[in-house]
């Protein structure tokens, strides 16, 4: 393998192994390459990013390396974090709350068996969103970390207590994921109700397209926000029609008075 075509490969391992990195050998017995090649390939990439100046790093932790951002670009990060328009919650850190939610403590691994994909980065949004916390060790190797909810995850969605969860006595199994996550959704849908119409429009329509994309069956859009959504847009489309019967308007009244 070339040296170009192995670096660009070990950026693109070191991506998706997150934050649990690779060390040398994983590579090199993924990419079939000598241990000795992968490391200068690892160095070498090291220098590239830093010559560059590109906003991301490879660093070594504990024996691995992993892809991370600059600290000195943390401010804008935490703007981005502390942004309005980055308030909500994406499907999969909202299916990652619902589990914790109605089924804490628990781990990072029986989270991702659940829900059958990786959760870093779900648990990540909402450990940075005050949502949950680490509240204990499991009594298994390597003491994984146990996830609950926190005192901000009652106040986003309006709750005393857990206690006030939606009932989820009905579903037991974990084949009812997304029914946990639909009753979660109804109750934040009720948090925030009272906000402009259009962003709740825009939310509806989010949501749907994030659930598409995912794959999710069965999943519909509480009555309300659909209700908003269709109309947001009737309006819209009363908005067009009267934009159009006035530009006619208007060329009607051009060509009368070039007739005249």
């Amino acid at each position: 393998m070339k040296s170009q075509k192995l670096k660009a490969v070990i950026e693109g391992m070191l991506f998706l192994a997150g934050e649990e990195g690779l060390n040398v050998r994983q590579i090199a017995e993924v990419t079939e390459q000598p241990v000795d090649v992968v490391q200068i390939a690892i160095d070498e990439l090291q220098a590239d990013l830093k010559k560059a100046r590109r906003g991301i790093q490879i660093i070594h932790i504990a024996g691995c390396y992993q892809l991370s951002t600059l600290p000195a670009h943390a401010v804008y990060y935490k703007r981005l974090a502390d942004s309005p328009s980055r308030s909500s919650l994406s499907q999969a850190a909202l299916e990652t709350l619902s589990i914790i939610a109605y089924r804490q403590p628990i781990t990072r691994v029986e989270i991702e068996e659940i829900r059958g994909v990786k959760s870093d980065r779900a648990l990540y949004t909402l450990v940075n969103k005050d949502l949950i916390q680490e509240v204990g060790r499991a009594e298994a190797i390597g003491r994984p970390i146990l996830y609950g909810t926190t005192k901000s995850f009652l106040n986003y969605f309006g709750l005393s207590g857990l206690r006030e969860l939606p009932d989820a006595s009905q579903f037991e199994t974990e084949g009812d994921l997304e029914e946990e996550t639909q009753l979660l959704f109804n109750r934040l849908e009720e948090q925030t109700y009272g906000e402009d119409l259009p962003e709740l429009a825009e939310l509806g329509e989010e949501l749907l397209e994030a659930v598409e994309e995912a794959g999710v069956q069965g999943f519909e859009l509480p009555e309300s926000l659909r209700e908003v959504a269709e109309h947001e847009h009737s309006d819209e489309g009363a908005a067009r029609e009267e934009d159009i019967a006035d530009h006619a308007s208007n060329e009607n009244r051009r060509d009368d008075k070039g007739s005249e």
